[in-house]
């Protein structure tokens, strides 16, 4: 394809984004809120089957009980926060595995690893910015948006129904779609943003000091760099001191709410 062409392709896309949105865009492809989530429950079942049949589920450990009853105390300050229209059945599986990864699918279906509590010796409030960061990507429906980006793509290189679904792969029960949405796939840096702010409130409402969020980045990129830990959660989560500046500009505003739940508690 010519420079011409891509330019084109751009534009439409582009022009498509401006017009509809790109979570629109995915209602209209039939991806819309409740399609997504249901599809997710499926994956995330079969996520935690396998994970079951490994002997990785992790419901005992003292790390697991921690991290339950952090999600737990979150959960109702996340259901207050859906917008979506579409209640969530949010459930969180601790996964035993070396690995520094949390992640959350459409829908509230999330997973903590082991090895990011406890090669970091997280903190409850560190745990509870880690699960209110993933529990606002869910809230937002980030995966929802970038679904509709791969469908505005699909329809600026080829239109039709067949042909969108071959170039972007959507179908209901993809679970490659979701595990790339949901799992691997890095979120853009605006999305970034709003999880962490999202987070920060979830965790100031829950009584769990929201400066941890700092703390958290900071041994995540300090643990980066060696050979022995696997920082999967940084390569869909990519960290900067922009990142870390942005969060503390927030503090004043969500401090405030901490302490007033604290004092509640």
């Amino acid at each position: 394809m010519g420079a011409f062409g891509k330019l084109k392709i751009s534009i439409l896309a582009a022009t498509m984004t401006t017009l509809v949105g790109c979570a629109t865009v995915a209602d209209v492809a039939g991806y819309n809120t409740a399609a997504l989530n249901s599809s997710a429950a499926k994956s995330y079942s079969q996520v935690v089957s396998k994970a079951s049949s490994q002997g990785t589920v992790d419901r005992t450990s003292s790390t697991a009980i921690r991290v339950n009853r952090i999600f737990n105390r979150l959960k109702p300050h996340a259901d207050r926060a859906n917008t979506t229209g579409i209640p969530f059945d949010w459930q969180l599986t601790v996964i035993r595995s070396p690995e520094l990864n949390a992640w959350a699918m459409p829908g509230g279906k999330m997973a903590v690893y082991t090895g990011i509590v406890e090669k970091l010796n997280l903190t409850d409030a560190e745990i509870a910015a880690i699960i209110g960061h993933e529990m606002t990507h869910a809230l937002e429906e980030h995966s929802k948006k970038d679904a509709g980006q791969k469908i505005l793509t699909g329809l600026a290189l080829q239109l039709g129904g067949s042909a969108l679904q071959a170039k972007t792969g959507l179908s209901a029960d993809s679970i490659g779609l979701l595990s790339d949405l949901g799992i691997d796939k890095p979120f853009s840096r605006s999305q970034e943003s709003e999880a962490d702010a999202g987070g920060l409130r979830l965790m100031a409402q829950a009584g769990y000091n929201p400066a941890a969020a700092i703390s958290v980045w900071k041994k995540m990129e300090a643990v980066q760099g060696r050979s022995n830990a696997v920082v999967t959660l940084m390569s869909t989560h990519p960290n900067s001191q922009q990142r870390i500046d942005k969060i503390q500009a927030l503090l004043p505003e969500v401090t405030p709410i901490y302490q007033a739940a604290a004092k509640a508690n």
